[in-house]
């Protein structure tokens, strides 16, 4: 055997052997990238439904204002309306991505990017939760105006809209990426914003001792309450800050929710 030959193989061992995958990308950029094309691609396929579900929270309004003059009652509906669009958004049309992209395979695509599983599902939870602010302002101001209330604390749904919505959004993906079938997955989430609807916008002075009890359990809930001190004259911030806080506590909890079950789906 020739000696030349054996550093040409030498030589030629470097080459054959395959490149070290890129580092995966920190969360923030990452989860930014995600953010932004995820927005694009709401910005286009639901604009449309956004329009419905405003169109929907303004409607259940006109209708209560045939049954509710003015109170109490009146702040819990404009609030659990508004809170309803984001319960649209978020919950029902995040649990039915995420169940069509588990069905269709759209998982195995962003396994193989070097993202971190959180940033998928943060930015794909605060683009819907985003998309969601002008509804939501819409169906406030519209409400406000149609049952005489005040305007000047609408700032609060800064902080709303978003708490409420990563509640939501946590809450809407972790459905559609644990739910078995795609099917179920829609079920899902329609039941989702059929329990916001029925137990947001209703007073709760009006319901029965255990529905009550279940609406505490929905994460809205908190949302709706802080907005609704927001129409008091003199609104008690304390426990518009403590709705607010476990508003966002459960929205930690169903976000990481979601990210569990998202690596879940991904590795099967």
């Amino acid at each position: 055997m020739s000696t030349s030959a054996v550093p040409a193989q030498a030589a030629a061992a470097p080459e054959d052997r395959a490149a070290p995958l890129a580092p995966r990308a920190r969360l923030l950029p990452a989860l930014a990238a995600v953010y932004r094309a995820q927005l694009s691609r709401a910005r286009v396929a639901r604009i449309p439904l956004l329009f419905v579900a405003t169109f929907q929270s303004v409607g259940i309004m006109v209708l209560m204002r045939g049954v509710v003059d003015g109170g109490s009652e009146a702040r819990a509906v404009v609030a659990g309306s508004s809170v309803l669009v984001v319960a649209f958004v978020a919950l029902n049309l995040l649990a039915q991505y995420f169940g069509q992209l588990r069905a269709s395979g759209g998982l195995d695509h962003y396994a193989t990017l070097p993202v971190p599983p959180a940033a998928v599902v943060l930015g794909a939870a605060g683009a819907y939760a985003s998309f969601t602010v002008p509804g939501t302002a819409v169906t406030a101001v519209a409400g406000s105006l149609l049952f005489g209330l005040p305007l000047t604390h609408l700032w609060v749904l800064a902080a709303v809209v978003p708490l409420a919505g990563a509640a939501l959004s946590g809450l809407g993906a972790a459905l559609g990426l644990l739910a078995p079938r795609q099917e179920l997955a829609t079920l899902l989430g329609q039941l989702g914003m059929s329990a916001a609807l029925l137990l947001g916008v209703l007073p709760a002075e009006r319901l029965p001792g255990p529905i009550g009890w279940a609406r505490d359990l929905l994460p809205s809930t908190y949302g709706v309450e802080a907005l609704a001190r927001s129409f008091d004259a003199r609104p008690d911030w304390a426990a518009v800050a403590a709705d607010l806080s476990v508003c966002a506590a459960v929205g930690v909890v169903s976000l990481a929710l979601a990210t569990w079950a998202y690596r879940r789906a991904a590795v099967r």
